[in-house]
């Protein structure tokens, strides 16, 4: 599985696929903390749901840069679609972080982050950052062509889930559960990670998360 793991991950980066999505991160941090500082947690909770569509953008366009042919030449390979979905989350994975960690360096060389309470801030941050990768992975495969069947579909599904969380995210939504929680989290971070919150934005986002596997698992099923 190691082995598919590092074919995927060399496709997606001799291929120049890996450029767009961090370029466009660059662009849009470089917007956001050129404009003027923040508090540490402040300036964390709002990146960290600015990451989450180009992580799973990003995880879209690696999953899509297989062919189909050796995709299902991939899954006989490695034994089962359970190791080669597994394969090709742990790919995924290793860009994902790579994106949350220039997020979390980049406002320090551009001046956006200050005082008071920068330590507890940026532990904050982190936390944020790294709630939102298993769903923003999730909603990149759902969004991938091997579970919806074509590019057209898997946009739709990748934006329009963007959208939707962004939508029901907002404070005083009565369905805050039907999206991966981007702006309760970014509010959970603003408020220092008090038990309750970080309690409740954890569950959701590992609840989304399942859901998201199971369908990814039966459409790929469907697919197979």
């Amino acid at each position: 599985m190691s082995a598919l793991i590092r074919l995927r991950l060399a496709a997606f980066l001799r291929t120049g696929r890996a450029l767009a999505p961090l370029l466009t991160l660059l662009a849009v941090l470089g917007v956001i903390y050129g404009g003027g500082q923040a508090q540490a947690a402040e300036a964390y909770g709002f990146s960290a749901a600015v990451v989450f569509p180009v992580v799973a953008w990003q995880t879209q366009i690696l999953f899509n840069v297989e062919p189909d042919i050796q995709r299902e030449l991939s899954t006989v390979a490695v034994g089962g679609l359970a190791r080669e979905i597994t394969a090709g989350l742990l790919a995924a994975l290793v860009p994902a972080l790579t994106l949350i960690a220039l997020a979390l360096a980049l406002p320090w060389p551009l001046g956006g982050i200050t005082g008071p309470s920068v330590a507890s801030g940026v532990v904050a941050g982190l936390w944020a950052h790294l709630l939102l990768v298993p769903p923003a992975l999730l909603l990149g495969a759902l969004a991938s062509r091997a579970a919806v069947g074509n590019a057209a579909r898997g946009l739709a599904v990748l934006v329009g889930c963007t959208v939707l969380a962004f939508v029901v995210g907002t404070k005083g939504s009565p369905v805050p559960w039907l999206a991966p929680p981007l702006l309760p989290t970014a509010r959970a971070t603003v408020d220092g990670l008090a038990a309750g919150p970080l309690t409740l934005q954890t569950a959701v986002a590992a609840a989304w998360a399942a859901v998201a596997l199971a369908g990814y698992v039966t459409l790929r099923r469907r697919n197979a």
